[in-house]
């Protein structure tokens, strides 16, 4: 990791991470508003594959939205922040769906944070409908400064911190690709018990 420049505050690299419909985007975009209120510039980002809304759009099921950057695996997070601070001062970055994060781009994010001193925050699913690690994910609970978990709840009222993926009918998928868009129609939060009795079947 690049030696931090003098004079540049310490920023933290940030992992807020939740099962499905925990309001993860809710808070991002609640915490951009409280920076923006007071006159400082935030930067959004989401990744491009996640086009339920409109791409380049994170949206909350309660209804806030705001405009974000989009980022795939071959995007160059450091020249694509560094290129938005040096036009405006960023006083924080905050990405969105960051589960789908490469390893290398998570290792930028947190150069961007030792280096240029911007505060990084990050929030996305900490594991698949298998109960695998995003490779994302993975780097983050790594690497991260803070690892903050947002709870959501199972039907049985217990704590839910894995997610199940359904097909159109609402059976249990228990097989296929690690990444599949959706929302409420496919997945379904549930605590570690229920999830377990689901992918048994």
């Amino acid at each position: 990791m690049t030696p931090q420049t003098p004079g540049i505050a310490m920023a933290k690299l940030y992992f807020s991470y939740a099962a499905m419909n925990a309001g993860k985007s809710t808070i991002l975009l609640q915490a951009s508003h409280n920076y923006r209120e007071r006159g400082m510039h935030t930067m959004l980002l989401t990744a491009r594959l996640d086009d339920r809304v409109a791409e380049g759009r994170i949206a909350s099921r309660i209804g806030l939205e705001a405009s974000a950057f989009v980022f795939d695996t071959e995007t160059d997070m450091t020249s694509l922040i560094e290129a938005e601070h040096a036009g405006a001062k960023l006083a924080c970055v905050m990405v969105d769906e960051a589960q789908f994060l490469s390893e290398a781009q998570v290792w930028q994010l947190a150069d961007i944070a030792d280096r240029v001193g911007i505060p990084v925050m990050c929030y996305g699913l900490r594991t698949d409908f298998q109960g695998n690690l995003f490779p994302g994910s993975a780097r983050l609970l790594a690497v991260a400064d803070v690892l903050r978990e947002i709870r959501t709840i199972c039907h049985c009222g217990r704590k839910a911190t894995m997610v199940v993926r359904q097909d159109g009918a609402g059976k249990v998928i228990r097989e296929g690709a690690q990444i599949a868009i959706g929302g409420n129609e496919r997945y379904v939060s549930l605590c570690r018990r229920h999830w377990t009795e689901a992918m048994r079947g």
